[in-house]
């Protein structure tokens, strides 16, 4: 049955869904400027980039099911670190986090027209990953703007993983915790594999579920850099095993 299901919904996802992700993303991408001139990058990022993901994520349909809000104290600027099973992850934190986001988006991206030039715009963080100092001075440079609420969002594995399962953590993300002098906040993401998995475009309609755990202090791990490395990644499986 699932597979007469995924048949009929091929036509409509070229048809209808992509053409309207890449049409959103040029008028939502442009009009996030517009509004980042006006009204700041934090409001910029609210009605542009929120709008953008929402809307993809209702057409697609995926339907998002967020628990662990109010464990997010909207006035502080966190390292959010969450696992990374697909792209529609971005969708799901973008739409339904309900805080000022900077991504920490390879150099790569920036080449993208419109979409390169909006990310930029609206303060999110480029970095040349073929290059470590240059990407250490990316992240000292974004420093300034996690102030007030806004947070750096960062995918500690690195890329997605292909079978939903916790891959190795990078210890970046946590450093950079450390430096800034920032609490990390654990985000867990279910079920976006299913609907778009790694690598492939065999989208299909289906439920995630995001889970916002209590922010970790980072006091307890100044000098303690794996340790803080794994007790982030106890907590974000904790979510999976939910």
């Amino acid at each position: 049955m699932k597979k007469i299901l995924w048949i009929l919904y091929q036509p409509y996802k070229w048809i209808i869904f992509l053409p309207v992700l890449v049409l959103s993303t040029i008028i939502l991408g442009t009009a996030a400027v517009i509004f980042a001139f006006i009204l700041g990058a934090k409001k910029g990022s609210l009605l542009g980039g929120v709008s953008w993901a929402r809307l993809n994520a209702y057409l697609a349909p995926m339907f998002v099911k967020v628990k662990g809000k109010k464990n997010i104290d909207r006035k502080q600027s966190y390292i959010i670190a969450s696992n990374h099973q697909s792209h529609f992850d971005i969708l799901v934190v973008y739409g339904f986090l309900g805080i000022d986001i900077k991504w920490v988006m390879k150099m790569e991206l920036r080449k993208i027209p419109v979409l390169g030039f909006s990310c930029e715009k609206l303060g999110h963080i480029f970095i040349d990953r073929s290059n470590h100092i240059a990407a250490i001075d990316s992240l000292k440079a974004a420093k300034k703007i996690l102030v007030n609420g806004t947070s750096m969002m960062i995918f500690p594995e690195g890329s997605r993983s292909k079978d939903g399962k916790l891959r190795t953590f990078k210890k970046g993300a946590f450093r950079t915790a450390l430096d800034f002098e920032l609490p990390i906040l654990p985000v867990t993401i279910s079920g976006t594999n299913k609907i778009l998995p790694a690598k492939t475009l065999n989208l299909f309609p289906g439920k995630a579920k995001m889970v916002i755990h209590k922010p970790i202090d980072i006091s307890d791990y100044k000098n303690n850099l794996s340790g803080l490395t794994e007790k982030v990644k106890e907590v974000i499986q904790s979510g999976l095993e939910e």
